[in-house]
């Protein structure tokens, strides 16, 4: 039987270990805390992921020793600024034949990094060809209640990315294999900012067609910025891209919205951050975006004002004002670097 660790013990860490299960392998996660390990072990992750009975493939420990003895697959479903901490005490305990498999959705705070990146300063450069980034539109609540759901693994080793493919595939969890790291680590960690913004919107009272407008211009800052550290475009119209994109800003499983919507209600940061109960990635990854647009020469009007209304104190209403009265622009505008010709077609 196949045994996989999962370091890490909420939500999401939580529905990837009943898709596992449910397909006959042991899943043993790791908590920080002895009474979360506890509520797992009797069944239910009621903290994290209320009214799902668990698996009884799936138990839990606080030694991450215990944890990842012998698994021959390791997931690290922890917060974008815990993974490098966790890696570092990970490593010499998992076996060296063992596939790694990234869930997180951020980047490194601290030296403005890919966490695919991190993990090569920390594994070694060779070790990424056992590395594999799993993302895509998947709420935990829906993953946990067995709600169809598609996303992609992805790694510059196919055949590794093929391995975690067949390793979480199921009738209702499909997976599809991309080559480009960079694209989908940057898709499903940039479009928490925009879900933070498009929460805000709410929260101040706006409609669809704002929300229509943030996301589309959100895809295409994080396009520009993405295309710039080496993405391909491509990447950013599939699953880690506008399909995460769509269900992070729109849906109330969102903690990047729900944490927007009190924001545009009024609250500060903190407050907000507080409401949700949970990490807020999103917030982080602002202030990463935010310094990587101006390291690149990009330019990301949205990511500019929700970092201003985050950290500098502008408020939100002042935040659209800025982006609605911005210059003239033309639609198309450079992405790639390319010149855009007006053309007109009989």
């Amino acid at each position: 039987m196949t045994k996989v660790a999962m370091v890490g013990a909420g939500s999401w860490a939580t529905a990837l270990a009943l898709v596992l299960a449910r397909k006959n392998m042991r899943v043993v996660l790791w908590s920080r805390r002895q009474e979360l390990a506890d509520l797992i072990n009797q069944g239910e992750n009621s903290r994290y992921l209320p009214g799902i009975t668990l698996h009884p493939g799936i138990t839990a420990e606080t030694d991450l020793e215990k944890v990842l003895f012998d698994a021959q697959v390791v997931v690290f479903a922890v917060p974008s600024h815990c993974f490098r901490d966790l890696l570092i005490k990970s490593w010499p305990l998992i076996r060296p034949d063992a596939t790694i498999i990234n869930v997180a959705k951020g980047l490194d705070e601290s030296t403005l990094l890919r966490l695919s990146q991190v993990y090569a300063e920390e594994a070694g450069e060779a070790a990424l060809d056992r590395y594999v980034v799993l993302s895509g539109p998947s709420h935990a609540e829906e993953v946990g209640r067995n709600i169809p759901t598609a996303v992609v693994a992805a790694s510059r080793n196919l055949a590794t990315a093929e391995l975690v493919q067949d390793l979480f595939m199921s009738p209702n969890f499909r997976v599809y294999t991309n080559p480009d790291v960079v694209g989908v680590e940057l898709g499903g960690a940039l479009k928490n900012i925009i879900a933070l913004g498009t929460g805000v919107a709410d929260g101040l009272g706006f409609g669809d067609n704002t929300k229509a407008a943030m996301m589309t211009r959100g895809l295409a800052e994080i396009t520009r910025l993405g295309f710039s550290m080496g993405a391909n475009l491509l990447t950013f119209a599939g699953l880690a891209g506008v399909g995460d994109l769509i269900v992070t800003c729109t849906s109330m499983h969102s903690r990047n919205r729900r944490c927007g919507i009190e924001i545009g209600k009024g609250k500060s940061l903190a407050e907000a951050v507080a409401s949700v109960q949970m990490v807020v990635e999103g917030v982080r990854t602002t202030k990463v975006a935010w310094q990587l647009a101006r390291r690149q020469g990009i330019e990301m009007p949205i990511t500019d004002q929700i970092y201003q209304v985050l950290f500098n104190n502008l408020t939100p209403r002042e935040a659209v004002l800025n982006l609605m009265s911005r210059g003239k622009k033309l639609e198309l505008e450079e992405v790639t670097g390319g010149n855009i010709s007006w053309t007109l077609h009989n």
